[in-house]
């Protein structure tokens, strides 16, 4: 991790645009939790589920940034998502993402609240996903759940 932000620093030093998002994958038992934003333009003016997730903010570890978009996204706090991967490409608005996926895993649903950011929450088996259209970013959460969980549900 420490290696990956060095050269990151020195990315950012040459003056190449990078995003750097975290997500979370929270799963309990077999279920899923995914969310829908009110602000479609601060998400790529994307509808649909994602996976809780957030721009990382200047000078945040990764793994705090997961941590805090569970707290003020649904109000969760002490749970340690763990880093699953990181994934690297090119957005559609030309800049590189950095994505670094989190997982955690709980004994039971927790209550979640919605915060003001939030138009909805839900958790959906892992056997009955939404559908691919009803997911931003054409599916992509669905590629990240089948990464972490190495199920191909939702997928077809």
């Amino acid at each position: 991790m420490i290696l990956i932000l060095y050269f990151l620093r020195n990315f950012f030093m040459k003056g190449i645009n990078c995003k750097l998002i975290a997500d979370v994958s929270l799963i309990s038992g077999e279920s899923i939790l995914l969310v829908k934003y009110k602000d479609r333009n601060r998400y790529d003016h994307q509808s649909g589920w994602f996976l809780p997730d957030d721009i990382i903010n200047e000078f945040e570890h990764p793994e705090i940034a997961a941590s805090r978009i569970l707290f003020e996204q649904i109000r969760l706090s002490n749970i340690n998502p763990e880093l699953d991967h990181i994934e690297s490409f090119k957005g559609k608005d030309s800049t590189w993402h950095l994505v670094f996926h989190y997982k955690a895993y709980l004994k039971e649903i927790p209550d979640a609240e919605l915060s003001e950011d939030l138009e909805t929450l839900d958790w959906f088996s892992l056997d009955e996903l939404p559908d691919k259209k009803e997911v931003a970013h054409n599916g992509w959460a669905l590629y990240t759940i089948k990464a972490v969980t190495g199920r191909n549900s939702g997928l077809k």
